[in-house]
């Protein structure tokens, strides 16, 4: 999860009951606990049944850390305590491709899955999560309404997301461009995101509206929620930190035993695993007439991936015995073009904060092209097909580039708006 988590409404009032949280503690206790048997009894199944059972592990460990992270919202005031839920809640989807960029210092050879994991969790996300959240928002409307609605109109305040992601976006061609991620240029995304961090620390602390498992948990004692939200995280981190190693490398040696290309495995099955919670909570809060506070939630995810994600990957790469720079080989910059551009496609159609039907049936159609083309050819010309379609929104928006561009700035919502 991110941030800027769904926020809007007050506590439940009437609490959801210990039964609640007993039934998801037992199905992600028995969904983690093998995995850690295997891990600390030093047992090696195979590549697919390690892959099963880690990646079971990792799924719900990620489900452990949103349930903990939405409702660490109702405490949580000040930067410090956002900067540490913020690098917390990201952990699932990191851990595994910080491994393969730490290993990738000493093995060249892994250098390609760390690109593989950040573009496709990259692109996971506006290709799947946004589409379908405004598709469902829209759905609803006219089920409710009895009208056919085509936009979904964002919060005003969300410039200020779009903003840090129209720069990130645009600076991260520079990836493409030279082949490479420097270290300086990963610690300039990271200032970005410490930024981004400041900026969300001086906005009004709302309470999160919080559903499920997490609503049962809000509604504790102040005491007994706040101890059992830092274990579930202490919990969770450490069951994501004892498996992203061997979930990681069970996926090459999947790949290798099924045959399937390995680059392609470690670009989706890992970012779908540790992205399905926050793909879920989105789409729930969605299908419940809250479209706009969920799309928010996922800009706010991108903007993560664009900073904290590549930023961080050249300094696991140096960590382990790498240089200062993560050098990309030609379908790495092919794979990294398309992200961006796809990236600034989205940015692009939606800065007058109007996400319309046809854009999100166009990011859905466009991600879902790109497996019947995976060639070098193809990959060239769906980012041609994005840099055009992304030309068109800046053209079509010009009148709020600047706005947008200006609202990471602002000294208060008002002005970015």
């Amino acid at each position: 999860m991110t941030t800027t988590a769904l926020r809007g409404a007050a506590r439940p009032s009437s609490p959801p009951g210990g039964r609640v949280l007993l039934r998801s503690f037992l199905i992600t206790g028995l969904l983690i606990l093998p995995a850690l048997v295997l891990r600390i009894g030093g047992i090696h199944p195979g590549p697919v049944p390690s892959l099963i059972v880690y990646g079971a592990a990792v799924v719900a460990a990620s489900f452990l850390l949103a349930w903990a992270a939405e409702a660490a919202q109702i405490d949580v005031s000040g930067g410090l305590a956002i900067a540490v839920l913020a690098l917390i809640a990201v952990l699932p989807e990191y851990a595994v491709d910080l491994y393969y960029a730490y290993v990738s210092g000493s093995d060249p050879a892994y250098v390609q899955y760390a690109a593989a994991n950040m573009t496709g969790s990259n692109r996971l996300l506006m290709g799947i999560g946004w589409p379908v959240v405004v598709l469902v928002s829209l759905w609803l409307a006219k089920k409710m309404s009895g009208k056919k609605s085509k936009v979904l109109h964002l919060d005003p305040g969300n410039r200020v997301e779009l903003g840090f992601l129209l720069v990130a976006g645009v600076v991260a061609f520079v990836i493409p461009a030279t082949g490479r991620i420097h270290l300086v240029f990963g610690l300039a995304l990271l200032a970005w995101f410490g930024f981004y961090l400041y900026r969300l620390s001086r906005g009004d602390v709302e309470e999160p509206e919080l559903i499920g498992t997490a609503a049962a948990i809000g509604a504790l004692p102040d005491r007994a929620r706040r101890i059992l939200v830092v274990a579930l995280f202490v919990v969770a981190a450490g069951a994501i930190l004892a498996c992203a190693e061997p979930f990681a490398e069970s996926m090459i040696g999947a790949g290798t035993q099924l045959g399937i290309d390995q680059f392609l495995l470690v670009q989706w099955l890992a970012p779908l695993a540790s992205e399905a919670p926050e793909f879920i909570i989105a789409i729930i809060f969605a299908s419940r007439g809250k479209g706009t506070a969920a799309i928010a939630t996922l800009i706010s995810s991108k903007v993560n991936q664009w900073t904290l994600l590549v930023g961080s990957l050249p300094i696991a790469h140096l960590a382990g015995g790498g240089s200062m720079e993560l050098v990309l080989d030609s379908r790495q910059v092919e794979e990294m073009l398309l992200t961006a551009t796809q990236t600034m496609m989205g940015v692009a159609a939606i800065l007058a904060l109007r996400f319309h039907r046809h854009t999100a049936l166009a990011l859905l159609a466009l991600f879902l092209v790109q497996f019947a083309i995976p060639s070098e050819h193809g990959r060239l010309i769906l980012s041609g097909v994005y840099a055009a379609l992304a030309t068109i929104g800046l053209v079509i928006n010009r009148r709020y580039v600047w706005a947008t561009l200006k609202a990471p700035f602002a000294r208060n919502e008002s002005e970015a708006s």
